[in-house]
């Protein structure tokens, strides 16, 4: 089946003019044109569309269905066109776990004020691309680099990297706590987005591992007792949780956050984000 978008504008043309004549002034074109296109419309499908008579052309039940789809099609088809021509309508930015923690609002209202023609949505997607390859986002915060040459980032911010425990652990009684600590402890991670790895520790003092692929999983497993986790500060602005304290890891290196995009289409505002993330990571 090979259906093109002037066989529906045809189509559609027709409907609305109520005729061929009509339809074929309204698209520039003779009505000759109009009737095989319609005819290549029709072979295509393998269905009538169009009862013609002396005095009208109307669509038949098929046709209307047809008409409807049709109708969409060409609207999605021109947001599609003016979304690429402008460039900067809309920016998606996806995260995995936490977004900006602490400076989340204060970008997003930074944004609407500098930026009020291009909508700002953060989408969460846990994967290692936080979202970027699934193409649910044409930018992405990520905390760990990405191997693939086809993505590129920037370092925006530094985060601490906190403990989470249960809030009746007996290391929640301290301020901090050093990586040691947790050494002969259960270690929740997840492998896929996650920014802790035994390697953080000595080959004979690692901690055992679990792996989590959610973060309320992750929160609600850390507060039995379980099971500690290891995250970086913007998890604790963000996720908050009865049961669960976090504490700073002393002796521990801080966390990246990067802003990542393709690196053979990056998006018009990737700059603009660059500059307003680091503008709010260095305020702190």
């Amino acid at each position: 089946m090979d259906v093109e978008l002037r066989q529906l504008r045809c189509l559609v043309a027709i409907v609305d003019e109520g005729g061929f004549t009509d339809a074929a002034i309204a698209l520039g074109v003779s009505q000759a044109a109009v009737s095989r296109t319609l005819a290549s419309l029709e072979r295509a499908l393998g269905v009538r569309l169009l009862r013609r008579t002396s005095r009208e052309v109307t669509p038949t039940a098929t046709g209307l269905r047809v008409v409807a789809h049709a109708r969409r099609v060409l609207g999605e088809v021109e947001g599609l066109v003016r979304e690429a021509a402008s460039g900067q309508s809309s920016l998606r930015i996806g995260y995995a776990w936490s977004a900006l923690g602490r400076h989340t609002l204060a970008f997003q209202r930074a944004w609407a004020a500098a930026h009020p023609a291009t909508d700002l949505e953060l989408v969460r997607a846990n994967s290692a691309t936080a979202g970027l390859a699934e193409g649910v986002c044409e930018l992405s915060v990520v905390r760990r680099p990405l191997p693939e040459r086809r993505f590129d980032s920037a370092i925006v911010g530094l985060e601490r990297r906190l403990c989470a425990m249960a809030a009746d652990d007996p290391l929640a009684r301290r301020r901090s706590v050093r990586p040691a600590d947790l050494a002969g402890r259960t270690l929740l991670v997840d492998r896929r987005t996650g920014t802790t790895t035994t390697e953080l520790w000595p080959p004979d003092a690692r901690p055992r591992t679990r792996e989590s692929h959610d973060i309320d999983d992750w929160l609600t497993t850390i507060s039995t007792g379980r099971c500690v986790g290891m995250t970086a500060e913007s998890t604790a602005h963000q996720y908050p949780r009865p049961g669960v304290v976090y504490r700073p890891v002393r002796d521990a290196e801080p966390i990246a956050v990067r802003l990542a995009w393709w690196r053979d289409d990056p998006h018009p505002a990737a700059a603009a984000v660059i500059e307003l993330l680091t503008g709010l990571y260095r305020e702190k």
